[in-house]
């Protein structure tokens, strides 16, 4: 199960069940949970704590220091959760004591060939991240978000749960959820309603979440004025207190 050509720290925890291929290199305070696939040319350090079931391919970088120049070699971590797919060449840093002290990456995400994952960064579940993806420091991913490939993230933004970002864009505003955007710098174009359709969400509550991005983009309104008009919506539906909470959570202001 580990290739006797990889070089393994004797301080590191590999679980029952690890694959790990040849000229791999895993360093101290790693951990890596059961029936994770690490394959040939993996570099992880730590600290950092991999769950189970993941499948990293060749010429990953794993755990490593972070760009920020800040950073003075603290120990800072990076965790990652279960069943997630880490293709070619994928880059995950850990955090800063600046922020949290750690990166943290959910489960069930795809992150397909060359996709970097800065310090700090947050990623949710159920997450596709394409090729050439870059997500700067301190941003916040949130659950079945989808990143086209070539996608550039600016640091301290958020992508709502459920959006949807279209190939190439530039975000430099958090995305609310549900949104799908396009463009430099990227730009709202309406609902992601396939994609809650598939995920179970009834066609009375898309129907009230397509009335609330009207109310929000297309009739003239300025953000507290529609914030307001949505209020009594989101106290009865649940979808539509999530795009409005999203909104309400924004630092950087949302895309208009």
């Amino acid at each position: 199960m580990i290739d006797s050509r990889a070089i393994i720290d004797p301080a590191a925890k590999i679980a029952d069940g690890v694959e790990i291929g040849p000229f791999s290199i895993i360093g101290p305070d790693v951990e890596i949970g059961e029936g994770t696939v690490v394959g040939p040319h993996v570099i992880i350090r730590g600290p950092t704590k991999i769950g189970k079931n993941n499948r990293i391919f060749q010429f990953s970088s794993i755990g490593e220091e972070c760009q920020d120049k800040k950073y003075n070699g603290e120990p800072t971590t990076l965790v990652i959760g279960d069943n997630n797919v880490i293709r070619e060449a994928c880059t995950f840093h850990r955090g800063t004591v600046q922020d949290q002290g750690t990166t943290i990456v959910g489960s069930n995400n795809l992150f397909m060939v060359n996709v970097h994952v800065a310090h700090d960064a947050i990623i949710g579940d159920n997450c596709i991240l394409a090729n050439d993806t870059n997500v700067a420091g301190h941003v916040k991913v949130g659950d079945w978000a989808i990143l086209g490939g070539s996608t550039q993230v600016h640091q301290f933004c958020t992508i709502g749960a459920h959006s949807m970002c279209g190939a190439g864009s530039v975000v430099l505003k958090d995305i609310p959820a549900y949104v799908m955007a396009q463009g430099y710098p990227v730009t709202p174009h309406g609902i992601n309603s396939e994609g809650l359709r598939r995920r179970g969400f009834s066609a009375e509550s898309i129907s009230l979440i397509k009335k609330a991005y009207k109310t929000i983009y297309r009739k003239g309104l300025t953000l507290a004025e529609a914030m307001a008009e949505l209020e009594p919506v989101a106290q009865e539906d649940a979808g539509v207190a999530a795009l409005v909470e999203s909104i309400q959570a924004a630092s950087r202001g949302i895309i208009r």
